[in-house]
């Protein structure tokens, strides 16, 4: 065991993290990345003419006193404490979000606001049951007649699918514990109720001062520092295993060049619906079909670089404007000014939520740039003319979604998967699980002690990136939209 090799499968917060556990534990490592610029998957930050700017905006915070302590311990010296706003803007008004009672008093009207109020105790009077949908439970929590104005049209761009097809178990997850209750307590008391930490409405946050690729690209460094070795570009088409255990993976270069990895271990972080097709033998016929049912969201950032000092205070804005198509707008300004390499310039990132092949997808370049441009002016954030430079970046696979049998399905590649007594899947994607990047370095941490003698069941890290002991382990962890079966 002390010489034993060992091939990580990506170089995401999970496979990266699984590498330098098992660096400083004495093993032999090798990582593989697809990319061939780009550590840190989703969690990477594109740089482009000296501006850096993430694919979507990554908080610095956990539960998990674990986890908090290895990003300290890699950049001891370089997170920023940031103050988090973010607002919503709709009808061409801005409204805080966590709430504020008067501000969203005095955008909505005294008639609005009265009708929402009406509406939530209406809710909690008669509340919908069972709940079914996103919309069902959100009504609940806020009343209809505020889902309709907070949530409806966010929740859909981003998913492509009617709210009322979503599953409740969404909502239970992604926003647990939050409610108009929650949200007015935080209000009025500065923070949420004693023992409770609701994500989505901390109010500070930590952040690498050039954003959260710096983690992951130092912490490639350490792992060359090591020993270990990175091999970028090269992208994994075939699994070769026999009696049981996987023998080597086959990759191809950006050159074209195959080139075969053989390991006695494997920790696999790339996508599980890949993983599974491209295992060699291949799998059943039952096996390939369910690998083939698994769907991905995916996602655009157009950053635009516009002329003006901080154009806004917000760390990030969500669109709730169905005329517009896009979703959400950073201000990397407001995560670190390190990011922005030239005074009197704000970057933007426009996010864009979309679906490999769709026509947003399918548009170029120019054609993107030029719709975020008209959208920014159209909303109020970048008066046209302001725009003197712009960035286009496509990331496949942001967000793994679920149909109604996903759960069968993910337990047919489960059980093929166990068969395989030196392979581990880890990650967001890797195990088709909506985590976040402490949830997705959990997953790495506990594989790497897999191969330490330790047996952890790497599906029972929950939520929060916190281990279950005990219990039944969740089938799916974090949920993602489940279309809803309608009678």
């Amino acid at each position: 065991m002390e010489n034993i090799r060992v091939l990580c499968v990506g170089a995401g917060p999970a496979g990266l993290t699984a590498a330098a556990e098992l660096l400083a534990a004495g093993r032999h490592v090798s990582v593989l990345e697809k990319d061939a610029n780009y550590v840190g998957g989703i969690s990477r930050t594109v740089q482009y003419k000296g501006f850096r700017f993430d694919i979507g905006g990554h908080r610095f915070f956990s539960k998990n006193a674990e986890v908090m302590r290895w990003w300290r311990e890699r950049l001891p010296n370089d997170f920023l404490k940031v103050k988090r706003q973010s607002r919503i803007l709709y009808r061409q008004k801005w409204f805080d979000y966590p709430l504020r009672p008067a501000n969203a008093l005095g955008n909505l009207g005294l008639f609005t606001s009265t009708a929402c109020v009406l509406s939530y105790l209406w809710q909690r009077l008669f509340p919908i049951r069972p709940e079914r949908s996103f919309a069902d439970w959100v009504s609940n929590r806020f009343g209809r007649k505020l889902f309709h104005i907070f949530f409806k049209t966010y929740t859909e761009k981003v998913w492509g699918m009617p709210c009322e097809e979503i599953s409740a178990d969404w909502a239970s997850q992604r926003i647990k514990g939050l409610s108009l209750l929650s949200a007015i307590w935080n209000a009025f008391r500065g923070g949420p109720r004693e023992g409770a930490v609701i994500k989505t409405l901390i109010d500070t946050f930590q952040y690498p001062r050039l954003g959260p690729g710096m983690m992951w690209e130092k912490t490639r460094d350490d792992i060359v520092q090591a020993g270990g070795t990175i091999h970028m570009g090269r992208n994994v088409e075939e699994i070769h295993h026999a009696n049981g255990r996987v023998q080597w993976v086959r990759t191809r270069n950006a050159n074209g060049l195959l080139e075969d990895w053989p390991a006695d271990q494997f920790i696999v972080s790339m996508p599980l619906r890949e993983t599974v097709l491209n295992l060699r033998p291949e799998a059943s016929a039952e096996v390939v079909a369910a690998a083939r049912s698994l769907k991905y969201r995916d996602f655009i950032t157009v950053a635009l670089m516009v002329k003006g000092e901080n154009l806004f205070t917000d760390n990030w804005i969500y669109i709730h404007d169905p005329e517009v198509k896009v979703g959400r707008v950073q201000n990397f300004n407001n995560w670190s000014r390190e990011m922005v390499p030239q005074a009197g310039v704000t970057c933007l990132g426009l996010e864009y939520f979309c679906s490999v092949g769709d026509g947003m997808w399918e548009m170029t370049d120019e054609a993107l740039i030029e719709l975020a441009k008209t959208e920014a002016a159209r909303i109020g954030l970048a008066a046209a003319g302001t725009v003197f430079d712009a960035c286009v970046v496509r990331m496949e696979k942001a967000y793994p979604v679920y149909d109604a049998e996903y759960q069968a399905r993910v337990a047919v590649l489960r059980r093929e998967l166990e068969r395989f007594d030196n392979l581990q899947v880890i990650g967001r994607n890797g195990m088709h699980k909506y985590n976040n990047q402490d949830h997705s370095m959990m997953t790495g941490m506990l594989a790497a002690r897999n191969l330490q003698q330790e047996q952890f069941d790497l599906w029972r890290v929950n939520t929060d990136a916190e281990y279950q002991e005990s219990g039944a382990a969740p089938e799916t962890g974090r949920m993602t939209p489940n279309p809803v079966k309608l009678n």
